[in-house]
């Protein structure tokens, strides 16, 4: 066994930290840590927090985790901060916003960099909110970086998806086009106490209303002013509900399974581009009019041929 999956199972708050890092930074020997964390992972909650920039998500994460922490549960909080453009680190805005929580002995933060990802969540960021789950945690909530369209990357990582608007987000049709309102368990419009927050739950209600025959969820639109804690407890009932409902259901085994299956496709992908960016093919020019398309043909049965021997 790994020297450090005890003290995580354990809830070694230093442990945690360590087998993070050797997460992210794929140290030899985390590929086996993982696998020996696996079957400790199941049991806690993972909520998915995403939408626009601005629209206050890291703020409802400080008032969601504070809330969940006053019903006794202990949470892990996954803030994936955009990357720098010098380093490739996390910039840890979320970090600063969420620093109240520090002290809580109930609570383990982790910034993270989207490391390129265009989902806003890359797959080290799927694999530290398994570290959390294995040490004990309830609730795993990630915080994405809000990046339109391409949030519909959360869903492989998240049973229950809260998607955070604010009123001025746009109509209800545009946020339908972005692809928010087929990924989305819940809808909190933040921000509303501002001026036509009303019209815009009213939109958002229309469009589902659409949808609601081939729904067994109705994801219900929730209003809330993160800065003033308001709304807050009635989103945490919410999340919570959602997740009886998905177990009772038996909605949560196939949830998981397809989770799973997600991560191998991620994980055998990303081992094939180490693969290759190892390799001295990856040093291969491509020629003067020479097709990019026969060229990665020619490297991919290459990688083929020596993986076979």
């Amino acid at each position: 066994m790994h020297k450090l999956t005890q003290k995580i199972l354990d809830g070694h708050k230093l442990s945690i930290a360590k087998g993070i890092t050797a997460v992210e930074n794929n140290f030899p020997d985390s590929l086996q840590l993982l696998e020996e964390l696996f079957p400790y992972t199941t049991k806690s909650v993972r909520i998915g927090i995403t939408g626009p920039p601005g629209a206050g998500k890291s703020t409802l994460t400080n008032e969601l985790a504070k809330t969940l922490r006053l019903l006794g549960k202990t949470v892990g909080i996954v803030a994936v901060d955009p990357s720098s453009q010098y380093s490739g680190g996390a910039i840890l805005g979320d970090r600063i916003r969420m620093s109240e929580l520090f002290g809580d002995s109930g609570i383990f933060i982790r910034s993270m960099a989207t490391r390129g990802s265009l989902g806003g969540l890359s797959l080290k960021a799927k694999e530290v909110g398994d570290v959390l789950a294995a040490s004990g945690k309830d609730v795993v909530i990630y915080e994405t970086v809000g990046v339109g369209q391409s949030e519909l990357e959360i869903v492989k990582a998240s049973d229950t998806v809260v998607v955070v608007l604010v009123p001025e987000a746009g109509d209800s049709i545009q946020a339908m086009k972005s692809g928010l309102m087929e990924i989305a368990d819940i809808f909190v419009v933040n921000k509303s106490d501002r001026e036509g927050s009303e019209r815009f739950c009213i939109n958002l209600q229309s469009v589902l209303e659409i949808r609601l025959k081939s729904m067994d969820w109705i994801p219900p639109v929730l209003k809330t002013v993160a800065l003033k804690s308001e709304g807050i407890d009635e989103l945490s009932k919410n999340i919570l509900a959602h997740s009886e409902f998905l177990k009772k259901n038996n909605i949560l085994e196939i949830k998981k399974a397809k989770q799973n299956e997600n991560k191998i496709n991620e994980i055998v992908e990303s081992e094939l581009i180490k693969f290759y960016r190892n390799s001295d093919l990856s040093k291969k020019t491509l020629e003067q009019n020479e097709s990019p398309y026969a060229k990665a043909n020619e490297i991919l049965e290459e990688i083929f041929k020596r993986l076979e021997s």
